[in-house]
């Protein structure tokens, strides 16, 4: 299978604003957020669709997404930050958590934030540094 996109994130070979990172999951945001703090989960292994994940690691990836949404709830205006998987997009295994303040927040059909560098950098560093360890 070709290396997807977010592998390639992963590797450094393409930037991105990461926001968490551990042995086996990374966390940045979303270039075409739907809102301010909108981050992507992904398993650093490339596996297409979610659950083909093992179970254990499925557990892991959601309590690692949990430890994110807090930090974005902290620090974003919302009132609960919701989680979808699509994962028709990229072929690679990715939760979305997106500050909402209600649930058509979470339409991605919803025009997407155009957001300078210095937000998404600022926005990363703010979500980054509320994670608890």
């Amino acid at each position: 299978m070709a290396e997807t996109i977010f592998t390639k994130i992963v590797k450094g070979e393409i930037p991105c604003y990461k926001v968490a990172e551990d042995d086996r999951f990374f966390a940045f945001l979303d270039i075409s957020p739907l809102a301010k703090g909108h981050t992507l989960v992904i398993p650093k292994e490339q596996i297409d669709y979610i659950f083909d994940i093992e179970d254990d690691m499925l557990a892991d990836m959601m309590v690692f997404a949990k430890k994110v949404a807090k930090a974005i709830h902290k620090t974003t205006d919302c009132v609960k930050v919701g989680v979808a998987v699509v994962g028709l997009e990229v072929p690679h295994a990715h939760i979305h958590l997106v500050p909402m303040k209600k649930v058509s927040d979470l339409n991605f059909a919803n025009p997407k934030l155009e957001l300078s560098k210095e937000e998404f950098v600022k926005i990363a560093e703010t979500i980054a540094a509320a994670i608890e360890k």
